[in-house]
């Protein structure tokens, strides 16, 4: 039997089960919201100590990236992923998320060979990338200062 494409699309709707687009953008939207929503409490946290702006944006920081990889670690990130999908690749838990995971999986072959080589595996890419087209548009930026 021969098909066009046609048919064949008409086949695959058929089969398909129904799209749950909105209920994955809710979700996604309501867990990304409540990480950028814990982002500022905990800015606004180290605000009310007196540390400084400057201070309380790198504490901010570097508190959602331990906590990131503490859940990614205790494997509670993965469960929340499986939820809220793209709502946990808020940048900066997303990136934690996928440093310590690869880490995670490849302990049992050591830590230089394991850990080591293997934690940049999926973030590597992202941070080679990021670091050149920072610099090309720093380099951008600069020559059009110029003028």
């Amino acid at each position: 039997m021969s098909t066009n494409a046609k048919e064949y699309s008409v086949m695959v709707k058929k089969a398909s089960p129904p799209s749950k687009h909105l209920k994955n953008c809710t979700f996604a939207f309501l867990v990304g919201g409540f990480i950028c929503a814990l982002g500022e409490v905990l800015f606004e946290v180290y605000m009310k100590m007196e540390l400084g702006e400057e201070n309380a944006r790198l504490l901010t920081s570097a508190s959602l990236i331990f906590l990131a990889a503490l859940l990614t670690g205790l494997k509670v990130f993965d469960n929340i992923a499986k939820f809220a999908g793209a709502g946990t690749l808020v940048p900066i838990t997303g990136f934690a998320n996928a440093v310590v995971s690869p880490a995670i999986e490849f302990k049992q072959e050591g830590f230089v060979l394991g850990v080591g080589a293997k934690m940049f595996t999926i973030a590597g890419p992202v941070i080679v990338y990021g670091t050149a087209a920072s610099v090309i548009y720093g380099v951008i930026y600069w020559i059009t200062t110029l003028f």
